[in-house]
């Protein structure tokens, strides 16, 4: 596994790590402008808000581990790291890090010749929860485990740390010197979460010491007890903390999957959760109907008024067991309709704050084969989407900014942001088809096909295999809310190694992975590796993938064989009759060989042609609840391209084998997924856009290019951006490759997904934190207006 895939894979893994947000400003504060949306929090001074109190905020499911390096990190982890362990640079509302004070007094490159020299002056008060002050021990004991030059600590994020060349204390205990053997732009990525010496400085400590608890903290809360029964993760203010205290008692975590929350929500269980948008729409229609149940939504409006006659009819007919099953059943709904009621007179009183999540939805093409091979081809696709159009379904009907994203390696606000769109050219039909001419597609063309095969409209129908066993392949799970995020949380990364080999094992198949989730944006934690810990799987190849192609192809043509055998009146001939017996064809009776099937021949219409073949592509789409509005987006895709004579087939496939089985393994053409946002691309993106490589096989290692496109130029300039001291110049060689990825059109970035949060009334300082992230020492609840009225 390359070093600079590990860093990656742990963003994807987990999500964007959750720390502090504070409002900071340094060099090239104007650079990347005004976030597209801003935070929704319910912003409080400290002054309004009470001291203690308990809050239960919503988590996918409780973490598999607490050391934030390991593999199967999962956003938990990483909510838990932000509170519990110091981070040296955090990231404000523009999502750009800054120095933490509670950690840091200053942190400066002081030499740059003849090798880069970092200095982190710390915080005098900072300590451990054991007494300890925090020093340079803690930053050798880390550097060493994750540098991947000891195979035995379990890591599966380095980058960074393998361009260290030593660390030493500076004048006085509380100065870190950090020598770099090669210059690093990213030095602040580094030592954020920090662990104590005694979770890094042995193997052993670092592999299992820290996965289920955290025996010394260094920060507002600190940990408190993890019951997975219960599914609960207790945070309680940390008594040692020398920052402004913790106003929260107690930080309780709650697991609860998405489309329970709005019932634990309403049932008192929760007070802060993340929620889709058939969550917030609940929240929304509880608040307009002031709690009156009318019937027009909910387990009411289900029922139509002629099953509702003749559920009657049936409950008090004749038929004493249809009736007794009737009335359970009359019985059954109108509890449901009664409870349904219950919740949305609970539910009234929450708010749904809204903004956008550091996170964008793509259109991803697979370009190692088929027509997308050709860039002329994938540029006319591109050509031929309203991307505004496409943000304007997503975003518009929940009154969030609709504009859609100009980057692959930024998010407005952001530094590196800048709009290179234009390295591919907008919306435009007529080049669109100008460059499908020219890459040699033509309309009305001939298009031959195997006898039997359908055409036309017939063989352009939905699939729905959702329902249908998937080819085993390898990569992560799926997002719970549908939309698809490459990264965030079951644990895999595709990589090949063997089973039972740990992560952080010598490098080998540079191959993609993203952990958790990707990509289908905020993710479950599934676990696939045998042992829970997630271990790396293969991502499969255009070899391996022509292999089974070849294997079904062979299937077909065999099912083709046997119906060209069948009489024209059906019946099967004597001879096959008596093989699917078992028994010996009389030679006599048995019919002569029939011809073999001619191909038919047929005009492609309005569709493209090219050898024969229809311009004809898969789209692959996520069948579970909570993607509506992603088949939604693939619909009018499909439509746009129609436009243009690309036809597309829209495959909706299961939700656990979306990634794994079709976007990681190749298996698709068309396909939407998101990848989070990152304050550190040239470290991070790298991995997402690194041209692939063959292995001696034959095969591609793709490590997380899922789209299998890339060139020698963008990996160049990323090189040069990660070595560059200059930060001004770093982000211009990032906007450089951000151009040509563009160009190279193997992904087309649509927008940036929206965030919604269910707070309940009186929370402050909480909700959604669009590209920053929480402080939680501030988080708590508003102080009564009668406490305000006695200070008066």
């Amino acid at each position: 596994m390359s070093q600079r895939r590990r860093r990656s894979l742990a963003l994807l893994t987990s999500g964007v790590l959750a720390l502090p947000l504070l409002a900071g400003c340094g060099a090239g504060d104007d650079e990347g402008g005004p976030a597209a949306a801003g935070q929704d929090i319910a912003t409080a001074t400290r002054d309004k808000v009470a001291d203690g109190g308990v809050l239960r905020w919503a988590v996918d499911s409780m973490p598999g581990t607490l050391n934030a390096f390991q593999a199967d990190a999962d956003a938990t982890t990483n909510r838990i790291a932000g509170a519990v362990l110091p981070q040296l640079f955090v990231l404000d509302g523009k999502g750009r890090p800054v120095a933490n004070p509670d950690y840091l007094e200053k942190a400066e490159v002081v030499e740059r010749e003849p090798k880069q020299v970092v200095l982190y002056k710390l915080n005098q008060q900072a300590v451990w929860s054991d007494g300890r002050e925090i020093g340079a021990a803690d930053f050798v004991a880390q550097w060493r485990a994750l540098n991947g030059k000891d195979s035995a600590y379990w890591t599966a994020r380095n980058a960074g740390y393998d361009r260290i060349e030593k660390i030493e204390r500076g004048k006085t205990d509380l100065e870190v010197k950090v020598t770099f053997v090669r210059p690093y732009t990213d030095w602040r990525s580094l030592f954020s979460p920090l662990y104590p010496k005694q979770v890094t400085g042995t193997p052993e400590s670092f592999n299992e010491g820290a996965r289920g608890a955290l025996k010394v903290t260094a920060g507002p809360f600190g940990l408190g007890a993890i019951d997975k029964k219960t599914g609960t993760a207790s945070l309680t203010r940390n008594p040692r903390w020398w920052g402004s205290p913790a106003k929260l008692d107690t930080l309780v975590l709650t697991a609860v999957p998405r489309s329970e929350r709005p019932a634990a929500l309403a049932a008192g269980k929760l007070d802060l959760a993340e929620i889709d948008r058939t969550g917030a729409d609940r929240i929304a229609l509880a608040r307009r109907d002031a709690a009156k149940a009318d019937g027009s939504h909910g387990p009411a409006a289900s029922v139509t008024p002629a099953q509702a006659t003749l559920a009657w009819a049936l409950a008090f007919g004749l038929d004493e067991d249809k009736a007794k099953e009737a009335q359970a059943t009359r019985q059954k709904h109108a509890e449901s309709v009664k409870r349904y009621a219950e919740e949305q007179s609970a539910l009234r009183g929450f708010t749904v704050r809204k903004s956008l999540e550091p996170a964008y939805t793509q259109l991803a093409m697979n370009g190692a084969s088929g027509p997308l091979a050709d860039e002329r081809v994938r540029r006319a696709v591109a050509r031929a989407l309203d991307r505004q159009a496409l943000a304007d379904i997503v975003l518009k009907p929940l009154g969030l900014p609709a504009k859609p994203v100009g980057s692959h390696l930024a998010l407005a606000g952001q530094q590196a942001y800048a709009d290179n769109s234009d390295a591919l050219g907008g919306q435009d039909t007529q080049a669109s088809q100008a460059l499908l001419a020219d890459a040699g597609w033509r309309r009305g063309g001939k298009i031959t096909e195997p006898a039997g095969a359908k055409a036309g409209a017939e063989a352009a129908k939905e699939t729905d295999d959702s329902k249908t066993p998937a080819v085993p392949a390898a990569g992560p799970g799926t997002g719970n809310d549908g939309l698809y995020i490459v990264g965030q949380e079951d644990g895999r990364n595709g990589d090949g190694q063997p089973e039972g080999q740990p992560e952080g094992q010598p490098e080998g198949l540079r191959d993609g992975q993203h952990d958790g989730q990707p990509d289908g944006e905020v993710v479950d934690a599934d676990a696939f590796g045998a042992d829970g810990r997630n271990h790396p799987s293969q991502v499969l190849a255009p070899a391996p993938f022509a292999a089974l192609q070849e294997k079904h192809l062979r299937a077909q043509a065999d099912h083709q064989a046997e119906a060209a055998d069948a009489v024209d009146d059906g019946k099967r001939s004597p001879a096959l009759d008596a093989e699917t017996a078992a028994e010996p064809a009389d030679p006599a009776k048995a019919s002569p060989a029939p011809a073999p099937a001619k191909q038919a021949v047929r005009t492609s219409g309005n569709v493209l042609a090219k050898d024969g073949k229809p311009l004809a592509l898969r789209f692959v789409l996520p069948a579970g609840p909570g993607s509506e509005a992603l088949r939604t987006v693939g619909e009018r895709i499909a439509q746009m391209l129609q436009k243009v004579g690309v036809q597309t087939e829209l495959t909706k496939v299961a939700d656990e084998s979306f990634f794994k089985d079709h976007i990681a393994s190749g298996q698709y053409d068309l396909a939407l997924y998101s990848w989070p946002a990152t304050a550190y691309p040239a470290t991070d993106a790298r991995p997402i856009f690194a041209k692939p490589e063959p292995a001696a096989d034959g095969s591609l290692l793709v490590e997380q290019n899922y789209t299998r496109v890339g060139t020698d130029h963008i990996d160049q300039l990323f090189d040069q951006a990660l070595g560059e001291l200059d930060e001004a110049a770093s982000r211009e060689l990032m906007r450089k490759a951000d151009a040509r990825i563009w160009a190279t059109a193997g992904s087309i970035p649509l927008y940036q997904r929206p965030e919604l949060v269910a707070v309940k009334p009186g929370l402050t300082n909480a909700g959604a934190f669009g590209l920053g992230v929480p402080r939680y020492q501030d988080i708590g609840w508003k102080k009564p207006a009668a406490a305000k009225d006695k200070k008066k």
